[in-house]
């Protein structure tokens, strides 16, 4: 079964899946080893990770895919991948998906801001009309062909307009083919439950410490319909954390000695499999 098919059963089961985001091939690996049944790389992430900037547009298609195709030879679950705004018309859509589905993505993201864009949690965003997305998003499943590729189609209306907006977008991009629905940032948990009482197709919600989208108990949001509860800067934010603190204690003290929480030499072997190369070592080199 490919990953594709595997996210597709993954949303029919009666369980939300909780999604971690992920930004890079070493941190998919600790994921996946941890148990998570699926992985999402985002746009923050990747600009953070891949160019040292903030999710603001400057992130390449190009760039995009490559870090992707390198995070999915590292694994074996599905990964989800936000794919911005397709980069451009529908024609650029079209593109963009071939891309996806040549590297063997399972699930993409395709959102409704104006170029450029930025992370949906931040401030002084603006929306394409939905009459635009509709099409790209005709055109992302158009260009998908007989693959399986979920298509997730995202609006930051509620930001540019209202929450009433943002709902009816998401229900004409149900009707255009989009999978699963992803109306970006509701910024109470009555605004959550609106959301989960009007749209019927399956839904993301979009989850970040210290953003705009409270955090309710995922029974509450399995009850409304949500069956991708995406944490989508959990690792790189944690990352982050631990290397200032990591740096502080090294620039103070001169030493890392009496820094507890770092992993040893052994412990990182097993991260990166070496154990696997050393093995196939045995084999081909004896």
């Amino acid at each position: 079964m490919n990953t594709s098919k595997k996210l597709r059963s993954l949303l029919k089961g009666n369980d939300s899946i909780v999604v971690p985001g992920i930004h890079d091939p070493m941190s998919a690996k600790i994921f996946q080893d941890a148990g998570f049944p699926a992985l999402f790389t985002g746009g923050f992430s990747l600009s953070a990770s891949t160019l040292g900037v903030p999710d603001i547009g400057l992130l390449t298609m190009s760039e995009n895919i490559e870090r992707v195709r390198r995070v999915i030879n590292a694994i074996n679950v599905p990964l989800i991948s936000d794919m911005d705004t397709g980069y451009g018309s529908p024609i650029n859509v079209i593109r963009t998906v071939e891309e996806c589905v040549n590297v063997g993505v399972a699930g993409i993201i395709l959102e409704d801001q104006a170029w450029p864009k930025k992370c949906g949690h931040m401030e002084g965003k603006s929306v394409i009309s939905n009459e635009e997305h509709v099409e790209k998003i005709k055109a992302a499943v158009h260009a998908r062909g007989d693959s399986d590729l979920v298509i997730i189609a995202r609006t930051d209306s509620r930001a540019t307009h209202s929450l009433e907006e943002a709902i009816q977008r998401g229900k004409n991009l149900e009707a255009s083919g989009a999978d699963v629905i992803f109306i970006e940032a509701p910024q109470t948990e009555e605004e959550i439950r609106m959301i989960g009482q009007e749209i019927k197709a399956p839904m993301l919600i979009n989850l970040i410490e210290g953003g705009k989208t409270p955090n309710l108990p995922i029974s509450d949001l399995e009850s409304l319909g949500f069956k991708i509860i995406l944490y989508p800067l959990t690792s790189i934010f944690a990352t982050a954390y631990s290397m200032q603190k990591l740096a502080r204690y090294v620039n103070s003290k001169k030493t890392t000695k009496g820094y507890d929480e770092i992993l040893n030499f052994s412990e990182f072997e097993d991260v990166v499999d070496l154990q696997k190369y050393k093995d196939l070592d045995s084999r081909f080199l004896s």
